[in-house]
């Protein structure tokens, strides 16, 4: 099946600097909103308590933390959680040296007195601590940080036996920093968006950069067999036609698993929500990159060695 016609000719390299600007714009902007705000932290990385609660009638933030003040949870916070009218609602506590089972306890006793034992359902309670957290905020961000590295190096392994090591080396630079430009994007829609920051994100990230780099290497290969059948065009044509002919296959392949991950952002709860909503941001990025991105900066690359 073939949703763009064979012959089609389409000029992605010519918008190479128009994309190269908007795409330098929001990574620097990202970079900004890292480094003098950062991301909200979840309980994995940040430490600390968190307890999901489940209401029967219609509650307000207000009337939880009234309830919770009887037990002085110290720093705490109360929000929404879930769908609008789902009456669910996330307690973060700070406060350590207390055994979980004891705060759950704490915690249903001061709402029983408030709304009445049958009237409310503790979900889940979950406690890191704190050096955890921290152990677990630096591990993940090597881990993608070293898997984007480590697709660079493959790709960089695998074009270098065909056309030599530094010609092989542009297309693992391009696929890297293709990779970091999809990293960034997810990270600056999920603060956007106001989701927390926790494993799940991480797993998110991790699934982005292994779907994006599979369109980039299904591009690169289609453009190391055209540079040995066309061998009297020039690169960038070269790169154009190799993009062009494997579009349809980008849209299809794309295309069928953001469905499936649209429909487990509707419908899969707020549990799951920030790890959809991640991956939906993330392949689209990762579409807009392997074409306006690392195809783009291989035909940099090559100018400038030329140079």
């Amino acid at each position: 099946m073939e949703l763009i016609r064979s012959g089609t000719k389409i000029p992605f390299t010519h918008y190479r600097k128009m994309a190269v600007i908007l795409s330098t714009v929001v990574n620097l902007a990202v970079l900004g909103w890292l480094f003098f705000k950062g991301p909200t932290m979840g309980v994995d990385f940040a430490g600390g308590t968190i307890v999901q609660l489940k209401f029967q009638q219609k509650t307000t933030v207000g009337d939880i933390r009234q309830a919770l003040e009887a037990i002085q949870l110290g720093g705490s916070t109360v929000q929404d959680f879930g769908q609008e009218g789902a009456n669910e609602f996330l307690v973060r506590i700070e406060k350590a040296g207390v055994e979980v089972a004891a705060l759950s306890d704490q915690v249903r006793k001061a709402l029983t007195g408030k709304f009445g034992a049958d009237k409310f359902e503790i979900r889940r309670v979950e406690y890191v601590g704190p050096k955890i957290g921290e152990d677990l905020r630096w591990r993940g961000m090597v881990s993608v940080i070293a898997s984007m590295v480590m697709m660079g190096v493959y790709i960089w392994i695998r074009f270098a036996s065909a056309f030599g090591a530094k010609f092989g080396l542009h297309f693992g630079l391009g696929a890297v920093i293709a990779l970091l430009h999809d990293v960034l994007v997810t990270v600056g829609a999920l603060m956007l968006a106001n989701y927390e920051f926790d494993l799940t994100v991480v797993a998110a990230l991790l699934t982005i950069v292994g779907f994006s780099v599979n369109d980039t290497v299904v591009i690169c290969d289609r453009i190391r067999e055209n540079l040995r059948k066309i061998r009297r065009e020039s690169l960038e044509n070269i790169i154009n036609t190799s993009i062009n002919e494997t579009l349809s296959r980008t849209i299809l392949t794309t295309g069928t698993a953001l469905l499936v991950l649209l429909a487990l952002y509707l419908l899969g709860g707020a549990v799951i929500r920030p790890f959809a909503f991640a991956l939906l941001v993330g392949f689209i990025s990762g579409v807009y990159s392997t074409i306006f991105i690392a195809s783009p900066v291989i035909l940099l690359w090559e100018k400038s060695f030329k140079r």
